[in-house]
């Protein structure tokens, strides 16, 4: 795919000591134990999209400050460095485009001096600059190529990385955004909490050009919830501003229901059936634990939804469910485990497992702990 993650390469990254040019493709099922490190990874990520944004700073102290990033702390690792290799955004792909940076505490631990360097896999690499509190990532977002025709690497890094979204819909508490109204100008991308899911709803309902998505949303949570309906999403007059709320309605009734209606389960289904049908997906989406409260019978839903998805963009997934990592291929699958203080990352390969998938799935071979991703004592 265009802009995809193809490699990556991380050193002194919380618990990753060293990952070197890992593949990824483009769905990537990340299973492992309590505390081997797919939460990890999935922080590398979010600090990257935060860094796009110049959000780094803010980032690292949200996060009790730099040396807690650190490997093993700042006694042992001195110094965090990244390398994310993008498959080519041309139609005619001839090569990759490079992001690297190194990450320095500062001298209190609060914070990260960043040097970054950007390369097309045929040229030299050139730097970003000295190094700085906040990353220029976004700064040569209109980079252009030396002859001035194209689009130089600046862009296309800047466009692979801006476009991720760590979904993360975990908090469907009584009060939690994606239950409350929003305005409805808020529709152009589903945020990461799915806090503006009703006006991005709402736009697709109204926009021809996205209606069949919408249907197709409609019908997955149907298939979920087999009493839902349809979305009413009503705008209401609040104030200055028009909002929309998640309010439905069941079959067989005109009676408008509200979010607070929708049980836990239901609305975190309706949130992931949006972000994995959304008609313009980001470069990656990746979530952490989708399974997280549904049943059985939407997970495997779910499953199909994610490797539909995986045809139009990438799709990074953690969990923890040997039922949804039933659904996927053994090659999709990448074990994470803890060896010897250190988070240890492997692809699985059919050809190892064979004989044993004649007779067990991929989740059960986990259960049994055939694929070794289980607890284990140091």
């Amino acid at each position: 795919m265009k802009g995809a993650l193809d490699k990556l390469s991380v050193q002194g990254f919380k618990s990753i000591r060293e990952l070197k040019d890992f593949q990824f493709n483009d769905l990537n099922v990340i299973v492992g134990a309590n505390g081997a490190g797919k939460s990890n990874l999935i922080e590398l990520f979010r600090m990257l999209a935060a860094m796009a944004e110049k959000n780094f700073s803010k980032f690292v102290l949200a996060h009790n400050g730099a040396d807690g990033f650190l490997f093993n702390g700042p006694k042992v690792t001195s110094v965090i460095s990244a390398e994310f290799v993008f498959t080519s955004h041309s139609d005619f792909p001839i090569g990759s485009n490079i992001y690297r940076f190194e990450a320095t505490p500062t001298a209190d631990g609060r914070k990260f001096l960043l040097s970054e360097e950007r390369e097309y896999v045929t040229t030299s690499p050139r730097s970003y600059g000295p190094a700085a509190e906040e990353s220029r990532l976004r700064d040569e977002k209109d980079e252009k190529s030396a002859d001035g025709n194209w689009n130089g690497v600046g862009y296309f890094v800047y466009e692979s990385i801006s476009n991720w979204m760590i979904y993360h819909f975990h908090d469907t508490s009584a009060n939690t955004p994606m239950r409350r109204y929003e305005i409805i100008e808020d529709c152009q991308r589903l945020r990461s909490d799915a806090s503006n899911i009703a006006p991005f709803l709402f736009h697709l309902k109204q926009d021809h050009w996205d209606s069949n998505c919408y249907k197709e949303i409609l019908n997955s949570v149907r298939l979920v919830i087999p009493f839902f309906d349809d979305f009413r999403l009503d705008v209401h007059k609040l104030g200055e501003a028009n909002k929309v709320a998640l309010s439905w309605q069941q079959k067989g009734s005109d009676f408008p229901m509200q979010p607070f209606h929708l049980s836990d389960g239901s609305i975190r289904f309706i949130c992931l059936a949006t972000a994995l049908l959304q008609p313009s997906p980001p470069s990656m989406i990746i979530i952490d634990e989708p399974e997280l409260g549904l049943h059985p019978e939407a997970i495997g839903i779910l499953s199909e939804l994610i490797q539909d998805a995986a045809k139009r963009t990438q799709i990074v997934v953690a969990t923890q469910s040997p039922l949804l990592l039933d659904q996927f291929a053994i090659e999709d699958v990448i074990v994470v485990n803890r060896r010897n203080g250190q988070s240890t990352f492997e692809r699985l390969e059919r050809a190892d497992y064979d004989q044993w998938l004649k007779e067990y799935s991929v989740g059960q071979l986990w259960t049994k702990n055939v694929i070794q991703g289980g607890t284990t004592n140091e």
